[in-house]
């Protein structure tokens, strides 16, 4: 049996990050910290969340060790864009083709062999602002 002991501050927070955050993942770890504080077994949480028992545990490691920096998902997750480092490229194709993306896609494809789609690149753009 294994419960995280948490301060009175440390309830008020995670009560308030609770009703208030708006990550999803951000109050479903808070909640979970403060049912772990009413003695509710690591079992008990991860039917209620339908997630791993590990996961759980290491909810409970990380919130030991960095406390409420803890709660948020960290940046840099999921796949990241094969357009990096060719900013100044995208950009000379842009100017040259009056903006026009499609001949932007296939250049990239015949020059560089990359394959994206349309929107793809409309994200990129975006992004990084070009």
């Amino acid at each position: 049996m294994r419960y995280v002991i948490l301060k009175t501050e440390e309830i008020k927070a995670l009560q308030v990050l609770y009703k208030s955050a708006l990550d999803n993942s951000t109050r479903k770890r808070s909640h979970c910290l403060l049912l772990s504080h009413q003695k509710r077994t690591i079992t008990d949480l991860s039917e209620v969340y339908g997630v791993n028992r590990r996961t759980i545990e290491r909810w409970l490691n990380d919130w030991a060790v960095s406390g409420i920096d803890s709660l948020p998902i960290l940046p840099g997750r999921g796949v990241k864009t094969r357009l990096n480092g060719y900013e100044e490229v995208i950009a000379k194709q842009l100017e040259l083709h009056s903006r026009n993306i499609k001949n932007v896609l296939l250049h990239l494809e015949k020059e560089y062999n990359i394959k994206i789609c349309k929107k793809t690149l409309q994200n990129f753009l975006k992004d990084t602002g070009l």
